[in-house]
Order: structure tokens, then sequence, then C-alpha cells
């Protein structure tokens, strides 16, 4: 005795559905990596924009405190990093510096900060 189709319980398709679902969840799974990737090497290019600047700002310091900084803000405006804070500690100089993260992840910025001088012994 064999039933008819429409009463047997019909499952063709669902692997479909499932395939499907899977593979959402796999593509959110992917996009959070890839900003989650994004994050990281925002915050690595501040880090080596703050290192930059302030070996810069070192640099300079024979031609003052304003030319000095003003060199942190232009090497940092090359590698698309703002400089909040420049400051000058007698031979010593410290910079600050921010770039804008992922929406994805709050929008916040990325901060480093990096200290240049002569080595202390």
């Amino acid at each position: 005795m064999t039933r008819s189709s429409a009463t047997r319980g019909d499952d063709r398709g669902a692997a479909s559905i499932v395939g499907c679902a899977v593979m959402a969840a796999l593509t959110v799974v992917a996009a959070l990596v890839v900003h989650a990737g994004s994050v990281v090497a925002t915050r690595h290019r501040a880090q080596a924009a703050a290192d930059l600047a302030a070996l810069a700002v070192a640099a300079a310091l024979d031609r003052g405190a304003m030319s000095a900084c003003t060199r942190a803000d232009a090497v940092a405006g090359r590698m698309r990093v703002r400089v909040v804070r420049c400051e000058i500690r007698g031979w010593d100089a410290v910079v600050e510096t921010a770039a804008p993260t992922s929406p994805v992840f709050g929008g916040r910025d990325a901060t480093a900060i990096a200290r240049a001088g002569p080595a202390r012994g």
C-alpha cells in the first residue's frame, strides 16, 4: 500500500532553506571579522603615525616648539590620522594621534601615544 504525495510529509526543499540560513550566518560572521580586522589595522596605523610624528617633532626641536608640532601634523596627515596632542618636555616629544574606526563597533577613535627624544641612560 502506498501513500499519496499529498498525505506524505513532503520535505523537498527543506535543505535549501537550511543551507540559505547557514550561508547568511556565515556572511554575517565574515563581515564582523572583516570589520574587526579593519579596527586592528586602524589602531596599528594610529600607532605608526604617532611614532613617526614623535620622531619628526624630536628632529625638528631645534627650530622651535611650534615648528616641530607643525611637522607632526604634516606626518600624521599623510597617514590619514589626526594629532590630538603634541607636547614638548625638555628634549622629549610626546605625540598622541587618533583615527576613526568602523561604525559597526561604535565608531570610536583608535588612539595611540608615542614619545621620542634622547636615550636615557
